[in-house]
């Protein structure tokens, strides 16, 4: 251990993750009444013992604090009470500390001169240490050991884990108007936090009616959220809650929720002077960075970056006002955007373990069987940007109980369709949409996720399993063009039933099969007009979708036709006064339509992660940065204008970043980790400032960039 490094609290993996996730997404409601998840909610191990074999070349005092009840055991000896410092002897040594909490997750944080928490300790929930008649412990223990997690950011005794908040700040109204009795606070774009009411006294009832609109504000009988408070001197009760006090004058509600009006009415006995709110949000650094001469485009990134901020909480969730859930196939995309934004490891990293839970599996992840797919490709790409092997062996035996889970339930052709008590989700689409039988969709995902499994376990070191899942990858694969390929319609179809391929062309299984080079340069072409250019075939309402349409077309180089297109969608929601993205956006929908959904006024969420998606297009496909081998030790820049005249921006790396400028005559590159070749288009001999270029077919050339300092290209 690096006796200079930081002790850390640390508990058994992905168990904090899942216990502070199962506090954020319940605390969800619906016009004042809980709401929970539908799908299995796991817990955290209550019994955990945490170990660490030392040698100390002098004896050395120890500073313990636990999250629970515990014991200490010395070289198999248990030690008396439960001491907050202890001394170690010299010598080398097993030290065991057992922690028991039913109500948080088992933690401890040891602190020494050489012995710190970290995670290189073991952690087991069952040590099978038993004794026989005789007196001698067992030497035949099949106990399972992990390494211990920890976050950096508990490093320090009085950090506790279990108190873990967001941060806050105070934002007040832009405007209050008085409406029909009552007072429409306004607080100038979509927010989230706790409203505060100032000089809070009297006697009586206060409503409050939350809304992302002010339409939704001023519904008091529609309304997605609301709260009633009883106000009695320096009591408030909080019908959904519990009795609080008033503060220094100030009454906070303990619950946040997502607005920007809100809409409050009184009895006339209570007074206030003020309704302001604190803010809650995760603190981040934006990294990444994109700005061009479309002013409306550096709109839209900023945007969908304020959206990420909204979405980003203990983990990445869906939306700030509905649902305040996590969702796999919402969070997959999180993810994605995160790399090209702020490169946060640590929420991936929560959002995976928590949507993964604890064994037995009982259904897929959120009980959707494509989200299930998209939890294996999270951990695919999450290896690919950050090249964290360690997450990677941790989380493995959990990804093999879950495709276990998926195997098991594949029918004669070795594929998945939806069984009893599965959803097949796909996407929210205006049109029909056959969800039965083999979706092509699915086997694609499917296919993928084969993939990767092989991959992790080649980095778990799981021979078997590698050549197991590699069979398995190779088998599917090969099934899927002759399964689903339609010549005369030159496009995959939406589905079989009964080994009968349907004639439905949907835009899922094609898209994704391009941009996963499942298909050959002239397929993809014929999918390019056929499918994806071709408005004969149903087209995607969703951003959810709408970011892998624009991928696939991406990587098929329709970067001036992708710029069209966010611009008309994302742009459109600009113009309809958005000021964080959508669930959902129809450019025919007039008024208050653009605020219903599922059969309720305002069930869209106009806060959505999925409609983020151009940070992750302009970074990957316009800057054109991106990994060719885990941890950016290897990238590609492509970058293309796309009709711009000129661009800049940033794209965060594990520990540095990539920067790129680019107009119609220069390119500039930094680099300060990883190397790789920068490729371009040039009618003539590209000149650089450093390095050899070198020439590629037709006007194409490349350069290898290798180094901190700036190099500068020019081209024509």
């Amino acid at each position: 251990m690096n006796n200079n490094s930081a002790a850390t609290w640390i508990w058994y993996p992905g168990d904090y993750e899942i216990w502070l996730a199962n506090e954020m997404n319940n605390r969800r409601t619906e016009r004042g009444a809980f709401f929970p998840h539908f799908w299995k909610m796991d817990s955290h191990y209550v019994l955990v013992e945490f170990s660490k074999k030392i040698n100390l070349a002098a004896p050395e005092e120890i500073e313990i604090a636990v999250e629970g009840k515990f014991n200490i055991k010395l070289d198999g000896k248990l030690q008396f009470g439960m001491p907050t410092k202890f001394m170690l002897p010299a010598g080398k040594h097993s030290l065991n500390i057992k922690v028991w909490n039913q109500a948080t997750p088992p933690a401890i944080f040891v602190n020494g001169k050489t012995v710190k928490t970290d995670n290189s300790w073991k952690v087991t929930y069952e040590d099978k240490e038993w004794i026989d008649e005789s007196g001698k412990a067992s030497d035949t223990s099949a106990t399972i050991y992990m390494d211990a997690e920890g976050w950096a950011d508990f490093d320090a005794v009085d950090k506790l884990p279990s108190q873990y908040k967001l941060a806050i700040e105070e934002h007040k109204a832009v405007t209050v108007t008085n409406v029909q009795g009552g007072q429409l606070i306004d607080f100038g774009k979509e927010t989230f936090g706790f409203l505060r009411f100032h000089a809070l006294s009297g006697k009586g009832k206060i409503n409050i009616f939350y809304g992302e609109s002010k339409e939704e504000a001023l519904d008091t009988n529609d309304c997605e959220t609301l709260d009633v408070l009883t106000v009695d001197g320096n009591n408030v009760t909080d019908e959904a809650l519990a009795i609080t006090s008033i503060l220094e004058g100030i009454y906070t509600l303990a619950n946040s929720k997502a607005f920007r009006y809100v809409y409050v009415t009184k009895d006339d006995e209570v007074s206030f002077s003020e309704i302001s709110m604190l803010y809650e949000f995760k603190p981040e650094e934006q990294r990444g960075s994109f700005t061009c001469d479309d002013e409306e485009l550096n709109r839209i990134w900023e945007v969908g970056a304020y959206t990420m901020e909204l979405t980003t909480r203990e983990c990445f969730i869906d939306g700030i006002k509905r649902d305040r859930w996590i969702w796999s196939g919402d969070a997959y995309q999180s993810y994605l955007m995160n790399y090209y934004l702020c490169f946060d490891s640590q929420t991936v990293k929560n959002t995976t373990w928590a949507l993964r839970g604890k064994d037995p599996v009982t259904s897929h992840t959120n009980t959707i069987l494509d989200y299930t797919f998209f939890w294996f490709l999270g951990i695919y790409d999450y290896y690919l940007y950050t090249g964290d092997e360690h997450f990677i062996s941790q989380v493995y035996p959990r990804m093999q109980t879950l495709m276990d889970y998926v195997l098991g339930r594949t029918n004669k052709n070795g594929m998945v369709e939806g069984l009893t008590g599965d959803w097949v989700f796909v996407d929210w689409a205006d049109g029909f949409m056959d969800k039965h039988g083999e979706l092509s969709f699915e086997q694609v995902l499917f296919t993928k996720s084969l993939e990767t499994m092989a991959l992790c376990a080649k980095l778990a070191d799981n021979t078997p399993d590698q050549t197991k899942y590699e069979k398995l990858a190779v088998d599917l694969r090969a099934k899927l063009l002759p399964a689903f390929w339609n010549e005369t319609q030159k496009a995959l179809v939406h589905n079989r039933l009964n080994d009968k391929p349907q004639e439905q062309i949907t835009r899922y299984a094609n898209m994704f099969a391009v941009f996963f080079n499942y298909l050959s340069a002239e397929q993809k072409q014929e999918i390019k007009e056929s499918v994806l250019l071709n408005d004969s075939v149903m087209k995607i309402s969703t951003p959810y979708m709408r970011f892998y349409e624009l991928e696939a077309l991406c990587a098929l180089g329709e970067q001036k036709e992708v710029m069209k297109e966010m611009k008309d969608y994302w742009g459109g929601m600009i113009r309809e006064g958005a000021t964080s993205f959508w669930e959902k956006y129809n450019p025919t929908d007039k008024g208050t339509q653009h605020l219903a959904m599922y059969g309720r006024p305002y069930g869209k969420s106009l806060c959505h992660a999925w409609g983020a998606s151009p940070i992750y297009l302009l970074g990957k496909y316009y800057l054109g940065i991106q990994p060719t081998k885990a941890g950016y030790s290897e990238f590609a820049i492509n970058p293309t204008l796309g009709g711009l005249k000129w661009m800049e921006g940033a794209v965060p790396t594990p520990n540095g970043e990539i920067k790129l400028y680019m107009n119609e005559n220069t390119i500039k590159v930094t680099a300060t980790e990883g190397r790789g070749y920068l490729t371009f288009s040039s009618e003539s001999q590209p000149q650089a400032s450093k390095g050899t270029i070198e020439k590629l077919e037709g006007n194409n050339y490349r350069l290898l960039i290798d180094g901190k300092e700036e190099v500068v290209v020019s081209y024509k």
